[in-house]
């Protein structure tokens, strides 16, 4: 079964980090409708989605991915870079324990989830402002006895490693080059998004049976439509979502969720 581990908008949302983007007001219901159809939209995917508590006080909360990053074995618990978001990894890891042992990282070491892009037994990892090396080199070895490959990837100009690229499928990765180094990604088609676009490259893939057929989906913001046509052309599955009130606080489509196959929990 997909899961898909989510948090709803916190009515603190205006009080976000801000790291690239200059400040906007957040219409914090308008954000909340938004979140409401990307969970539905995860829904109609074939995830379960497990929606955990609001978190008032947390106003970055609703961008969970940050808080963990999970693998087939483990679930790693970070430090996130920003001090006024570690409190949200409690609540996350109260809810990874029923899927995944839990490993924790270490201070000095800071990592986010949003800066680790994994591709099969891959993890590319940012060296972000919310990422040290000491937190790459943990995570590193936490999951070296499970043969993972991790490897660092420069980021600039942007928060995180998936906000200039993700993995959409076909052996693809959408890119801006102007924000990540791609030298890492040999192998790899690397897919530029329109130069007008350069928020675009953050999607998320979706792998999913439905009705015993897999169907590969990629959610894409619907600000960026030329990034949509130009992945259409291509052949990819594409889902447009509108999460406009959310890329103020420099969110986007991948870290509104925490995905990742698991059976039920026992009760």
């Amino acid at each position: 079964m997909l899961i898909a581990i989510t948090r709803p908008v916190s009515p603190s949302i205006n009080r976000c980090e801000l790291t690239f983007h200059d400040k906007e007001p957040i219409d914090v219901s308008k954000a909340a409708a938004q979140h409401g159809a990307y969970e539905e939209c995860l829904r109609a995917l074939g995830a379960r989605v497990v929606s955990l508590a609001v978190e008032p006080d947390l106003p970055d909360a609703v961008f969970v991915e940050d808080a963990a990053v999970v693998v087939d074995e483990v679930a790693v618990i970070p430090v996130m870079g920003a001090p006024s978001r570690r409190p949200e990894t409690v609540g996350i890891a109260a809810a990874l324990v029923a899927y995944r042992p839990l490993k924790f990282l270490e201070s000095p070491a800071t990592l986010d989830g949003g800066d680790v892009m994994r591709i099969d037994r891959r993890l590319f990892v940012g060296a972000s402002s919310r990422t040290n090396a000491v937190g790459i080199e943990q995570l590193r070895a936490v999951l070296a006895p499970f043969c993972y490959e991790v490897s660092a990837v420069e980021v600039s100009r942007c928060l995180h490693l998936k906000s200039g690229c993700s993995y959409v499928g076909m052996n693809s990765i959408l890119v801006n080059r102007e924000w990540v180094d791609v030298t890492q990604f040999a192998g790899f088609e690397l897919i530029d998004v329109p130069a007008e676009e350069a928020g675009a490259a953050n999607a998320l893939l979706i792998e999913t049976v439905l009705e015993g057929v897999r169907e590969d989906v990629v959610i894409v913001p619907s600000a960026f439509p030329r990034t949509i046509a130009m992945l259409e052309a291509r052949g990819f599955a594409v889902q447009p979502i509108d999460v406009s009130e959310l890329q103020k606080a420099e969110g986007g489509v991948t870290c509104k969720s925490i995905i990742f196959s698991a059976d039920e929990p026992d009760s």
